[in-house]
């Protein structure tokens, strides 16, 4: 392009200077030269022809690099000779495109996009500007350290508790969980913000209903949008096929004609990868092979003494692209004997790309035969039989390797039948389609002669001449130019095998010299690579070419190449009209071809169309905006006897009009008849009816859709400006895949990524399109560089189409998958992008500039007050939503009951009547029991306690003492024995010694937010409270009294057991911490326990007799009270299993549960699922082992948490071969303020599962679906109401009452509800109502507890033990952990089941929110080079699933995610724990 920059009209340039700037040119286009570089050379060159740049704009020869599009019929220069070559007009240049995405790109300041950051090596460490250390005393730490978490190698301990430890002075700015800012990754995300808050593509208006619930904006068209307003198009007629010529009855006849007239003649000549002739077969041996192959195929090949193949039977031809010899014997053998090749790709392995397609259609044609070479048969992979492998999704396939020896000479006499060229089917030529599917297209006898006859006119062929071919013979043009035409015109072609291309481009241009070649055939990339390497080759000469037939003429950037090829051979011989694009597709073969003026052709043409007219499907020339336009030439006329037309692409086949973009439709004898077996697509593609606007057919013969986009512009040419499959419609614009490959291109030199290594496809994402690029890195790029190329090809593509790119990624070099002869296999491409399997090293999302058709935000109505709701209610005939358990009967009447007041009273009474009747056996990971307690020996130990507790540590009635022990029956003795001398017990999980830095600054708060005067522990914890490494993590000096309860108990008991003046005394404290990090210890009065422990021990019915296992942890909550207070109170047996003991023998829990015949038996989630995953493939082990679950009547999962339905329920199938019922689990329902709400208990009906609307729960309403129905969500009840319980459904706002089926907050009251807080540590503002609530509207006098969980209540048609009908309470999820979203209420365990299921190697995932932003941590369970392959996954499941736009998607290690001893995600520390930066994520992708 020697008119760079001005117009060098004036001055004919010589042509040594135009190589040279070719030469330029090239090395800027490929990197080799900087811009600057490039300028400085080029004015150098020219300075001698251009004393002054004559006014060109400065700006445009600094900027100038970008590619162009597009004009119409208007744009196309009037002049009719062809112009030279340096006075090309501006307009026209093929490079406009690099100068518009340049200059599109500079009028982009430089806004700064975050950079994801990924895993920095272990080795270097990050220099302080890049990482803030976290602030020591930013978050302090965990109080439930839980099951998961003790393997720490495993799940590090994030602090859990949320807020500055009393007394650190906050000199560092900190976020609401006391994170400090000042981090890398807050950085980021206000990086983010920033870049978010770009005003977006103007608010659509209008919606479309998506299931009557979520209104989905949907694109109105545009007023202003460019409409076509040319009349409509007249059918174009080719010329007629000559009359006159004596054409051949068919193809065979010529064959054999020649085959017996000219054997000398030379057919096709193969070369190998060095370039040498290897053999030239004459067109005597390719009859008389092709004889004998016919022969052999009929007569010699048989199976059960009938012949395997009759005339008209299907036969795969697998050759490789280096033996065109074999190919051509085959294809013309298999002619003759009446059998339909079809020709497809050698499997290189048994997992190619497509190839399971491939065999798909080999299956539906009913190939039973493959014919082969004896080299490709040997290289195919092998059974271990030694017979050919069968490929995967093939059908079972005979091998024939048709080498001479394998072949039988045919007798003298034998004739083959077929001569004449009829309707049948002559070969079947597979397409693959956009989605990948692979089909067949038919031609038959009659179409394959009257394709080579006009092609032969259009190009022509005359008797004798030489082609160079470089295409795929087996099909599409180099099948029909290189293999079925030559034939007809006795046409000796050269063949360059791709093998050899790779190796030297230059061959086939070298071919073409030393054959003096009058036609060749080649495509776009072909002249590009010989462009790299022409330099320095002098005695090459084009000037026997008057054809160059560019195959792939009709794509967007074949008219640069075209251009650049012309600027560097003009001086080599190559004449400008010799070069002649074509546009071809399967379905019609041939569709047009340029011809030289000496066959009549017109002078070619261009056309520069506007790129957002293109985009609306018209033609328009862009007069002020030059930048966004896309050129294209002509591929010439109508093939010879062919009628074309233009229809529009959606609907029925109208005309379009004369500037209207539509699909071209031919009708010819020379087209494909059908697709194989595919009789409804084949009618709508090869038996359309164009008709007019008034609806009246434009021809009476059917015309075949080809599949290309295009108009029919000035000399009746043909512009093509893009394929149906690469078309992408987002929102109403189309847009095409090849142009946004085009804009990629030209952003930058291609220093970073590989030329011809692009993909461009669409994915389905939230009902519309979405644009995703795929583009190979080159292995030296650094990740900022090829980042920053992203960022500009983002926004090179939102200029120039006014499009966003959904998902931008770059996988190392030689990764994508290959279609057979270079280039991209497009469809496996996207499966694999689509599957998680595309592995890219570099990823950028941008769902916020793209999905536009999100829903809009709620708007939150006014509320309806709560009388109004009642009335509403009572009128629409709903009862209000209440429920109760079983009436307790009043503690008066009942001696027992009075006398089981005070749990103190019940163990003496005990020990005084039953006094060896065991309570508690504790078993230890060998399944063999450590200790025991009966009744006397617990209250001895308890004496001794409380002695200890009056001498030596001085307490008074009232003190608190901490317990800080591991779970067994010191901790219980411990309890018993604060409450024999009137001290308060508060429990506390012991630090763990692997981890103190994080659990033991848990410890020292409870011990001082609970004013303990005193620790009671064992001896070795004593000593690590007290040691070096603790003392680095908090102040040892500070600790109360310390005293170990084996050497510092005195042997004499207790003068007078202390007894509670009332009932409302407080009997312990119970401290802990929320999933949302806030610390909290609640208030148990000696009334509340003795309720509680009776309401259990009716529900569960427990008697001295039962014995029950538990394996929870005993710290807090209801397994603190089923471990330390039910046994004393109801007298069962408690047979412990510290959950800790299940790392080291998973088995543990369920043998005990087998070996003691436990009835009734608890445990947490954690505990369930190491039980799921650790023994899945072992129940056939553990039932040889004798473990029988038969006796469990109830297995009950305490928790405080919507039910994990997949859990319990995958647990009851995978054990219910050990015998466990199949109605035994079921789930409970607790929280601080009550501990026990719901119990299953073993009367009763069976839990019930109702299924909800997803969607409507957004909205707080509860919508019951139908099992299976879209957006259902299944909820089960978490157990039977407790005796004495009574539960209300308030609404969270006015706290007002709700109907049945109503989803509010779950309010309760009950005797055993917590008496109120001691101490809130985080936020005591929140809390000030939870115990103390009363409803404002209704029975306003009743005083509730809030629990925090929103829920609802629903009578079902079951009925209780008393006859009424049941009514289940369903928990929804806690009301602090809902994330508030778009004016919506999202529960996080929704968003992450999604994501869980989005891939297989998704272990486990939360999310939180930070400003606005939603960010979901992942944890990858597999090679991290899949890591970034979930970003996408992530962000399309939450899109489609939750219309929501995920911020940042954070990739960890397995274990990363704080578990709490219950197993529930700590979702708080580990926002905290990203935004200080401590997570060592693997990758963190901020999405734009």
């Amino acid at each position: 392009m020697a008119d760079r920059g001005c117009p060098l009209e004036a001055v004919p340039l010589p042509a040594e200077v135009r190589e040279s700037l070719a030469e330029l040119e090239l090395e800027l286009s490929e990197g080799d030269i900087t811009q600057k570089g490039y300028e400085k050379k080029r004015a150098k060159l020219l300075a001698r022809y251009i004393p002054l740049l004559q006014g060109a704009d400065p700006s445009l020869q600094a900027e100038n690099r970008v590619p162009a599009p597009t004009q119409t019929t208007a744009a196309v220069s009037k002049q009719r000779k062809p112009r030279p070559p340096s006075s090309r007009d501006e307009r026209f240049r093929s490079d406009v495109h690099t100068e518009a995405v340049q200059a599109a790109l500079a009028r982009y300041k430089e806004r700064k996009v975050p950079m994801p950051s990924r895993r920095r090596s272990a080795l270097t460490h990050s220099s302080v500007d890049t990482s803030t250390p976290p602030d020591a005393h930013s978050a302090p730490p965990d109080v439930t350290t839980g099951l998961v978490e003790l393997s720490h190698r495993e799940r590090p301990q994030l602090a859990s508790v949320r807020g500055v430890a009393r007394g650190c002075s906050g000199s560092v700015l900190e976020t609401a969980g006391g994170v400090p800012v000042s981090s890398r990754v807050s950085s980021k995300i206000q990086q983010l913000l920033n870049t978010l808050k770009r005003p977006k593509r103007p608010p659509l208006k209008e919606f479309f209903v998506d299931d009557l619930e979520e209104l989905l904006e949907v694109q109105q068209p545009d007023p202003n949008q460019p409409k076509p307003e040319g009349s409509q198009m007249v059918l174009l007629k080719g010329e007629p096929l000559a009359v006159g010529v004596p054409w051949p009855p068919s193809l065979l006849a010529v064959l054999q004609r020649w085959g017996t007239t000219q054997p000398k003649a030379p057919c096709l000549t193969a070369l190998d990868a060095a370039g040498k002739a290897v053999y030239t077969l004459t067109y005597g041996k390719l009859w008389s092979r092709s004889l004998k192959l016919a022969y052999t195929l009929l007569n010699k090949l048989t199976s059960k003494n009938e012949p395997l193949l009759k005339p008209g039977d299907r036969v795969a031809l697998v050759f490789p692209n280096s033996d065109p010899v074999m190919f051509m014997v085959a294809f013309y053998g298999c002619l003759l004997a009446e059998l339909v090749p079809v020709p497809i790709e050698v499997p290189l392995t048994r997992k190619d790309a497509g190839s399971q397609q491939v065999g798909f259609l080999l299956g539906s044609c009913g190939v039973t035969l493959a014919l082969t070479t004896d080299a490709c048969q040997k290289g195919l992979p092998k059974a271990q039989t030694g017979e050919v492998a069968t490929f995967r999704g093939w059908p079972p396939l005979s091998w024939l390797v048709i080498d001479g020896k394998h072949l039988t000479k045919p007798p003298k006499d034998w004739q083959p039948q077929a001569q004449d060229a009829r309707a049948g089917t002559a070969y079947i030529e597979y397409k693959t389609s956009k989605e990948g599917s692979t089909v067949g297209v038919t031609v038959t006898h009659a179409c394959l002669l009257a394709h080579c006859q006009a092609l032969t006119q259009a190009c022509g062929y005359s008797e004798a001449e030489t082609l160079t071919n470089v295409l795929d013979f087996k099909r599409d043009a180099g099948l029909w130019h290189g293999v079925l035409t030559s034939v007809l015109n006795r046409m000796h072609v050269v063949s360059v095998p791709y093998a050899l291309m790779k190796v030297n481009p230059l061959s086939w241009i070298q071919k073409v010299c030393s054959y003096k070649a009058r036609a060749a055939l080649v495509k776009s990339r072909d002249m590009h690579w010989s462009l790299l390497a022409q330099r320095g080759q002098r005695d090459i000469s084009l000037s026997s070419l008057r054809m160059l037939i560019v195959a792939d003429g009709a794509n967007p950037w074949s008219i640069s190449s075209c251009d650049a090829f012309l600027n560097v051979f003009q001086s080599r011989g190559l004449r400008p009209e010799v070069i002649c694009p074509c546009a071809g597709s399967p379905e019609a073969l041939t569709v047009a071809i340029r011809r030289p003026p000496e066959l009549g052709g017109p002078p070619p043409r261009r056309a520069v169309l506007s790129m957002n007219g293109l985009s609306f499907g018209v033609i328009r020339v862009d007069a002020e905006e030059k930048l966004s336009v896309l050129t294209v030439q002509d591929v010439g006329q109508a093939l010879p006897g062919a009628d074309v037309c233009v229809v529009k692409v959606e609907g029925a086949p109208h005309l379009c009009k004369t500037d209207e973009i539509g699909e071209i439709c031919v009708s010819s004898s020379a087209t494909g008849t059908a697709y194989y077996g595919l009789l409804g697509i084949t009618k709508s593609v090869f038996e359309t009816i164009p008709v007019t606007a008034g609806g009246a057919p434009v021809s009476d013969r059917p015309f075949t859709r080809t599949g290309l986009l295009g108009f029919i512009g000035p000399d009746n040419l043909v512009f093509v400006v893009g394929k149906l499959d690469g078309l992408m419609v987002v929102g109403i614009r189309r847009h095409n895949a090849d142009d946004i490959v085009a804009t990629a291109l030209a952003v930058e030199p291609m220093k970073f990524v590989y030329r011809g290594r692009i993909a461009v496809f669409s994915v389905t994402v939230l009902h519309d399109d979405r644009i995703v690029l795929v583009a190979e890195q080159r292995p030296d790029a650094s990740e900022e560089d090829s980042f920053q190329w992203m960022s500009r090809v983002l926004q090179a593509v939102d200029s120039i189409h006014q499009v966003g790119v959904y998902c931008l990624a770059l996988v190392p070099a030689n990764t994508l998958p290959k279609a057979p002869l270079g280039g991209i296999h497009i469809s496996e491409t996207k499966q694999r992008f689509l599957e998680g399997l595309l592995h890219p090293c570099n990823v950028l999302m941008c769902p916020h500039t793209c999905v536009t058709n999100l829903p809009k935000p709620r708007q939150k109505q006014p509320e309806v007050g709560p009388a109004s709701m009642i009335v509403g209610n009572l009128v629409a005939g709903k009862r209000i939503a209440q429920a109760s358990g079983r009436e307790l009967a009043h503690v008066e009447d009942s001696d027992q009951a009075r006398k089981f007041l005070f749990l103190p009273d019940v163990l003496q009474w005990r020990a005084h009547t039953t006094p060896d009747h065991p309570l508690f056996l504790l078993l230890n990971a060998k399944g063999t029991v450590t200790s025991t307690a009966t009744c006397v020996q617990l209250h001895k130990r308890a004496e001794r306690v409380a002695a200890a507790l009056m001498e030596k540590a001085r307490l008074s009635t009232g003190d608190h003492v901490a317990l800080v022990y591991p779970p067994g029956v010191d901790l219980i003795a411990a309890f018993y024995g604060c409450l024999y001398c009137g001290c308060v017990p508060v429990t506390v999980r012991p630090p763990h010694p692997q981890n103190l830095a994080t659990t033991l600054p848990t410890v020292k708060m409870i011990v001082e937010v609970s004013k303990s005067a005193c620790v009671l522990t064992t001896q070795a914890i004593m000593r690590l409270l007290k040691s070096k490494d603790a003392a680095a993590a908090v102040d040892v000096r500070t600790w109360p009294t310390i005293l170990d309860t084996a050497d510092d108990i005195p042997k004499k008991k207790v003068t007078s057991i202390f007894r509670p003046p009332s009932p409302d005394v407080l009997a312990y404290l119970d401290f802990s911490v929320s999933t949302t990090g806030i610390l909290a210890g609640v208030k148990m009065s000696h009334a509340a326990t003795s309720a509680l422990c009776r309401s259990i021990k009716l529900q569960c019915e427990l008697y001295p007799s039962r014995q029950i296992a538990i394996c929870l942890d005993p710290y807090c909550g209801l397994g603190f009270a089923l471990w330390c207070l039910c046994s004393v109170y109801s007298g069962h047996q408690s047979v412990l299993v510290p959950p800790l003991e299940l790392e080291s023998n998973v088995s543990l829990w369920l043998s005990a549960v087998s070996q003691y015949k436990a009835r009734v038996t608890f445990c947490s989630y954690s505990v369930m699922e190491m039980c799921t995953k650790g023994l899945g493939a072992q129940t056939g082990v553990l039932r040889t082992k004798g473990v029988n679950l038969s006796c469990v009547r109830t297995c009950m999962v305490v928790a405080e948490e919507r039910p994990r339905i997949a859990l319990t329920q995958s647990f009851s199938k995978l054990f219910k071969d050990l015998g466990l019922p199949a109605r035994a689990v079921s789930t409970t329902f607790g929280c601080r303020v009550n501990v026990a709400i719901c119990l299953q208990g073993t009367a009763g009906p069976d839990p019930t599962t109702v299924y909800v609307d997803m969607r409507a729960l957004r909205h707080d309403r509860v919508r019951l679906v139908e099992r299976g129905s879209p957006h259902s969500l299944p909820l089960t009840e978490s157990g039977k109401i407790l005796p004495g319980v009574k539960v209300i459904i308030a609404h969270t706002e006015t706290k007002g009452p709700l109907g049945d089926s109503h989803l509010g907050e779950i309010w309760v009251s009950s005797p055993h509800n917590a008496t109120g807080y001691y101490t809130v540590y985080g936020e005591e503002a929140l809390h000030a109502d939870h115990f103390s609530a009363r409803l404002s509207f209704g029975d306003t006098q009743t005083v509730w507890a809030r629990t925090g969980y929103l829920g609802f209540l629903r009578r079902t048609e079951l009925t209780d033990a008393s006859g009424e009908r049941h009514d289940a309470l369903y928990v929804v999820g806690s009301l602090d952990e809902t994330l508030e979203l778009r004016g919506m209420r999202y529960h996080p365990i929704d968003i992450e089941t999604s994501v869980v299921r989005a891939h297989r190697s998704i272990a486990e995932c939360a999310v939180f929110t930070w400003t606005n932003l939603l960010v979901v941590v992942v944890e990858l369970d597999g090679p991290e080079q899949d890591a970034l392959d979930l970003v996408a996954l992530v962000t399309n499941v939450v899109l489609e699933e939750h219309h929501l736009v995920v911020g940042v998607v954070v990739l960890v290690d397995p274990g990363v995610i704080p578990i709490n001893s219950r197993g529930e995600k700590q979702r708080m520390h580990l926002r905290d724990g990203f935004l200080a930066d401590q997570l060592d994520p693997i990758y963190v992708a901020y999405n734009m």
